[in-house]
């Protein structure tokens, strides 16, 4: 398979596989591969203050937080751990790596892998937004990177959105604008936030918005300089632990149930759209075809 046409088949995989640049006019990678580390590094660090019942959880799986299955257990098993302790009331979520928040889906997890290994990577995808969507802590994204695509999902479950006010750094659901269309489950979680109308227009053209246009659509909801980012972030979770526990939940739930029961009520069929679209002879020839190419450049 030639270069061209390599290049023409990934662009059709790129909105549920990472995707990193730091801005429109720069063109970014169609597609990534993290490097697989056989170290048993953790790669999420969670610091409790049992004072301030507050956690922060960084992320820090080099070199962009790719979202692997190793990556979304350790995340899921992170987050039941401070949803089950009573004590921890708010959650932050950053990146430790520079210059990214998290680069979306590791290529990895779906060339040469079996149909069941795909669903379950596909679920634990499911999962991790399940979890995150429909948490009870008050949950803030400190954004300190670029996010798009999945990393983009995960920020939009949050239920408040601190981002770094660096040009360079941008942020979006950006699938339409390489060939697919994002899950109905993202789709919902954009328009939940931003609007539909607003949603309409990001999703049919894949924008990735720098960081004061991610604010003026609604996308984020502060930015500050990168170095101030996590204080920041503790102070705005200072004014949401303000407000009684039970009354915030019961209504987040009221928010938020109805997108989170749609997809419940169809996870199996949207695992199986995965499974059957990513298992193509097809889409694994350009997988490869890809991994040969980023090889090549390596060397």
């Amino acid at each position: 398979m030639s270069l061209r046409a390599a290049t023409r088949v990934t662009r059709s995989l790129s909105g549920l596989l990472p995707c990193w640049g730091h801005g429109q006019a720069r063109a970014p990678p169609l597609l990534f591969s993290q490097q697989r580390n056989n170290s048993t590094s953790p790669k999420i660090r969670v610091e409790f203050n049992p004072t301030s019942g507050v956690a922060v959880m960084h992320m820090q799986s080099p070199p962009v937080n790719s979202l692997s299955l190793d990556f979304l257990t350790e995340f899921c098993i992170g987050l039941e751990k401070l949803e089950m302790d009573k004590g921890c009331r708010g959650l932050i979520i950053t990146s430790s790596q520079p210059k990214v928040f998290s680069a979306g889906l590791d290529i990895l997890e779906m060339y040469g892998k079996s149909p069941e290994r795909c669903g379950e990577f596909w679920k634990a995808v499911q999962e991790m937004w399940l979890k995150l969507y429909g948490s009870d802590m008050i949950t803030i994204a400190a954004i300190n990177g670029s996010s798009p695509a999945g990393g983009c999902l995960m920020a939009l479950t949050c239920d408040y959105r601190i981002m770094a006010d660096q040009p360079r750094y941008t942020i979006g659901l950006n699938e339409t604008l390489l060939g697919i269309v994002a899950p109905f489950w993202f789709k919902d979680t954009m328009a939940n936030t931003v609007g539909h109308r607003t949603t309409e227009m990001a999703l049919q053209l894949g924008l990735l918005y720098n960081p004061s246009e991610a604010l003026k659509v609604g996308l984020v909801d502060q930015l500050v300089p990168e170095d101030q980012i996590l204080s920041a972030a503790t102070q705005t979770m200072t004014k949401w632990l303000a407000i009684p526990d039970h009354a915030r939940q019961i209504t987040k739930s009221m928010m938020r149930k109805p997108t989170i029961d749609r997809l419940t009520s169809n996870r199996e069929a949207d695992i199986q759209n995965f499974v059957n679209f990513i298992t193509k002879d097809s889409i694994q020839k350009s997988l490869r075809a890809y991994l040969e190419i980023l090889k090549k450049k390596k060397t």
